[in-house]
């Protein structure tokens, strides 16, 4: 591989001979790990076949598995329905993190999520009755980042497409952040010439800069006492171990250490003595990955939170006590989820979602302050006396399946179902809205009106590659 040659000098004199030219090795593979993450609500009793499965990934032991060779994701209807997660090991170790040191529910912020990848691992790992605002500034990776928690299909999400200062104006104040942040992006050199081609000192400079502009813009979120988890994809100690001491000293927090196992290869700070760890080609099976996790200092300072419920907030409550809520005009509205008791309703221009009723209140704040994307369940569009289902029922966790007709694609008839062409449904299927299933796990719906069934998979979700597989593709099962 040709690395860039500031890259090689600085990473070598960082690293030193052995660490770098193991990391070097590493980068020159001619193959790269390929790795899975299960979805536990999901893909119950379900593993990688055994044709596929390697092993399980160490630091995500329950979901997270390596694979022997890559199959073609893109052709598994489970991929789309959200039996599980193509994501890269390393990144799976915020599994770890959070199964050590979150053991009661918490209310929690990915800053930077998009595709999403840490956003449901978070989901997976963090305790029952917590809620997970997943955000992304750019509002392209934004949607996909909304399309891949509804896949992921768990209720207690808020998906925003925000930047770090404007969560700062909303005072919503959080347990745990985890801050991906933007970085020169070293731990792509093996995946992306173009990561390589894009690299150089300066947008090194660049990076470590805006990473303390983001962890700056979103401290006041985190209450005293909270975890920062902060993470890169890169190598090197500007935008690494300089950016988390940076943390410690200026802002006010102390560094957590996580357990760890010798096998898993992790490479520990190459600047200070910080207990971070970093995950490196070459040397654990990763693409790279660095973190570290932060306590902030609790010096009392609960200005967000006296700001959040301060008199004249009290006053107005008052005020309000007594008078009928428009929120309830939409009571009637059937939820077609097993505990539809447990659910507030809300509308949005159109669609109309199912918001846990525990913390109802927590999303109408979000929504007067941030872009929320999605939240909840979507129940689906009005259009006229009818609510046409949204995708993100079909996918959700708690579908109640006896609410609809359902009928079970074989797996030709699934992909093409996942390209939003027709998909032929028996003679006998009732009319109206029926829920389409591949192997038992919901894929979507149709409206079947007699002599055709309308596809109401979301366009922009459809498979797109018109390749026919010559064998199906399975990956768990």
């Amino acid at each position: 591989m040709n690395l860039p040659i500031d890259f090689e000098q600085y990473t070598r004199q960082l690293l030193g001979d052995g660490l770098y030219s193991r990391l070097k090795a590493g980068l020159d593979a001619e193959t790269t790990p390929t790795s899975i993450r299960l979805n536990p609500f999901k893909a119950q009793g379900k593993d990688a076949t055994s044709a596929l499965y390697d092993v399980v990934v160490p630091w995500c032991k329950e979901t997270g598995r390596y694979l022997k060779s890559r199959p073609n994701f893109t052709f598994d209807p489970l991929l789309h329905a959200g039996a599980y997660y193509v994501q890269e090991a390393g990144s799976m170790f915020v599994d770890n993190v959070v199964r050590n040191l979150i053991h009661q529910p918490v209310t929690m912020l990915d800053l930077c999520a998009a595709p999403g990848g840490k956003s449901t691992a978070l989901r997976a790992a963090l305790p029952e009755g917590s809620l997970l605002f997943s955000n992304e500034p750019m509002r392209t990776r934004a949607q996909i980042l909304s399309e891949n928690l509804q896949k992921f299909g768990h209720e207690d999400v808020v998906v925003t497409n925000n930047y770090p200062r404007d969560y700062r104006k909303s005072r919503l104040i959080f347990d745990a952040i985890l801050a991906d942040v933007p970085c020169s992006g070293e731990g792509m050199f093996r995946k992306d010439d173009g990561a390589r081609e894009e690299w150089s000192l300066q947008n090194v400079e660049n990076c470590w800069q805006l990473q303390r502009e983001i962890v700056s813009d979103i401290w006041h979120c985190l209450r005293p006492g909270g975890l920062l988890i902060y993470s890169t994809c890169t190598f090197n100690a500007h935008e690494d171990e300089e950016n988390v001491e940076w943390i410690a000293s200026e802002l006010g927090a102390d560094f957590v250490e996580i357990p760890i196992e010798p096998e898993w290869n992790i490479t520990p700070a190459v600047v200070g003595k910080a207990p971070v760890y970093r995950f490196m080609p070459g040397i654990s099976r990763s693409e790279g990955l660095f973190l570290a996790v932060l306590r902030k200092h609790d010096n009392g300072d609960n200005s967000y939170n006296e700001n959040c419920s301060d008199k004249k907030k009290q006053k107005k409550d008052k005020k309000k006590a007594g008078k009928p809520n428009s929120k309830q005009q939409l009571a009637n509205v059937n939820i077609p989820l097993t505990n539809a008791a447990d659910f507030a309703i809300r509308r949005t221009t159109e669609r109309i979602y199912a918001i846990p009723s525990r913390w109802a209140d927590v999303y109408d704040d979000a929504a007067k302050a941030l872009k929320v994307i999605h939240a909840g369940v979507c129940l689906g569009t009005e259009k006229g006396k009818d609510v046409i289902p949204d995708q993100s029922v079909a996918l959700s966790r708690l579908i109640d399946k006896d609410a609809y007709p359902h009928v079970e694609l074989g797996y030709a008839d699934a992909i093409n179902y996942l390209r939003k062409e027709a998909a032929t449904l028996p003679d006998d299927t009732p009319r109206g809205f029926v829920l389409i299933t591949y192997k038992g796990t919901p894929i979507g719906f149709e409206k079947n009106i007699g002599n055709r069934a309308n596809n109401l998979y979301p366009q922009e979700w459809r498979i797109k590659s018109s390749h026919v597989p010559e064998t199906e593709s399975t990956v768990i099962e």
